[in-house]
């Protein structure tokens, strides 16, 4: 089982270092202003798929019936569905999506991105099926490998652009390759059905993913949308950007835990002792993949910014470790849905979200009235704190999870994000790596993360006797 989580780990991992790779490189092609028009285009694809994700690929692994041939055929047949309906939807909110951005003249390419959500309808779903019996390879194959496509195709795209279409033809390219290899490495044939009885079942499981599509989006776009409409492109770079280098590692290891926590649950589900154990386990995961982006931005991160992007994105440091810290709590909600969603309960991540969303008007006012991306952060960190707690209450609620064993690691992991602020406050992340390591601020944030993972004895022992199993 270890080596297994090692494989789906650096797998995704290297998919997303990939995709990070491909933002760096094409923001140091391009002028920021260029790159935040670049940053809208994952906007647009993350609205259209709000409005149509129904987590089949999470239904395939969980349902009785996911094994079945004909289910796999009919939730392929769903997916094309789902893909139409996203495509031309995208296509008519192109120019008015452009226009709320004041850019109105490369509505063009938004109209062009609406292929995209077509190409994944025709998305192979054994990759998904096969992880029911913790075979993560086609899984990792297909991540993996289109983000690599996506790299390599800078080279000749930057011979020819040099401008935000480098990153255009490169998402066009990548989704063409993500749909290939689906189907490359599958071991069934594929075929389509449509179930209207499927598909009702789909849509009774998936309308709360549906409902927390709808509210990811206003988590992960919202204050970009409200930056860029109301500071312009070159700030949504520099925010985006922000955004990106402490979103991408908890999104990796976040779905590799849900991939390796959510088989065993559900296995473990009318077992109360092994689901108590392997449910605060899941949820002390959450807290320490915060912890390690925490210690990880304050140890390197001014020096990586620096070294990745140049003196242009400089400006980000100042809100850096702020932005950070609400993805470290944002990331240690993924536990408490993971929990849920093992007993099919899989409102619990929709509904924490709702703070973070309901935040949203309250952030645009803070901008307008102050100019300062600062303001935004600050608002959306307090909503991501009462969104944990409530994910919190929400498991033990609807799982029957003790949630006793959490209070001491929960605690000190905001003790820690507490720490990081204020010593943001006195000394923000610098470019020289000598000057950020030395400073006396740093050293009581490093000792009370240390603290904080110690306290995680469930996952500790999780750890411990996986690694046994494996060397037994």
């Amino acid at each position: 089982m270890l080596k297994k989580a090692l494989m789906l780990v650096s797998g995704n991992a290297f998919g997303s270092a990939l995709l990070l790779a491909r933002n760096l490189i094409v923001a140091r092609l391009i002028s920021p202003e260029h790159y935040g028009i670049a940053a809208t285009f994952a906007i647009s694809m993350s609205l259209v798929e709000m409005l149509s994700y129904l987590g089949l690929n999470q239904m395939i692994v969980v349902d009785k019936d996911g094994d079945e041939p004909h289910m796999q055929r009919a939730l392929q047949g769903f997916q094309l569905m789902r893909g139409m309906f996203s495509s031309i939807v995208l296509f008519l909110i192109a120019r008015p999506y452009a226009a709320f951005l004041g850019i109105e003249n490369i509505a063009w390419a938004y109209e062009l991105i609406a292929i995209i959500p077509l190409m994944n309808g025709f998305q192979h779903y054994d990759m998904h099926r096969l992880k029911r019996h913790l075979n993560f390879r086609p899984s990792v194959i297909v991540q993996s490998m289109p983000p690599l496509i996506s790299v390599l195709a800078l080279w000749p795209l930057a011979l020819i652009f040099d401008d935000y279409r480098i990153m255009l033809v490169s998402l066009l390219v990548q989704a063409a390759s993500m749909v290939a290899l689906s189907h490359l490495t599958a071991e069934r044939r594929y075929g389509l059905t449509l179930d209207f009885s499927i598909m009702k079942r789909a849509t009774v499981f998936g309308w709360p993913l549906l409902l927390n599509g709808i509210l990811l989006f206003g988590v992960f776009n919202g204050e970009r949308l409200i930056v860029g409409r109301e500071l312009g492109m070159s700030e949504l770079a520099m925010f985006s950007m922000a955004v990106t280098l402490t979103l991408t590692p908890t999104l990796v290891l976040a779905g590799a835990c849900q991939s390796l926590f959510l088989p065993s649950l559900s296995g473990a589900r009318d077992k109360p002792d092994s689901f108590q154990w392997l449910g605060v386990a899941a949820i002390e995961a959450g807290l320490a993949i915060g912890l390690m982006l925490m210690l990880g931005v304050m140890l390197l991160g001014g020096p990586l910014v620096y070294l990745l992007l140049g003196e242009n994105y400089l400006p980000i440091l100042e809100f850096l470790v702020p932005i950070t810290v609400v993805q470290a709590i944002r990331v240690a909600k993924s536990g408490s849905a993971t929990v849920s969603l093992s007993k099919e309960r899989s409102g619990n991540a929709a509904a924490s979200n709702m703070f973070r969303v309901a935040s949203l008007p309250i952030s645009w006012i803070a901008l307008i009235q102050t100019g300062n991306i600062l303001a935004v952060i600050y608002i959306a960190l307090a909503a991501e704190f009462f969104g944990y707690l409530f994910a919190l209450y929400l498991a033990a609620r609807r799982t029957g999870l003790s949630l006793s064993p959490l209070l001491g690691p929960s605690g000190m992991v905001f003790l820690t994000c507490a720490a990081a602020l204020m010593s943001n406050l006195y000394y923000p992340p610098q470019p020289d790596f000598a000057a950020q390591l030395l400073h006396w601020s740093l050293w009581p944030v490093v000792l009370c993360g240390l603290v904080s993972l110690g306290l995680m004895k469930n996952l500790r022992g999780y750890l411990v006797r996986r690694f046994r199993d494996r060397k037994g």
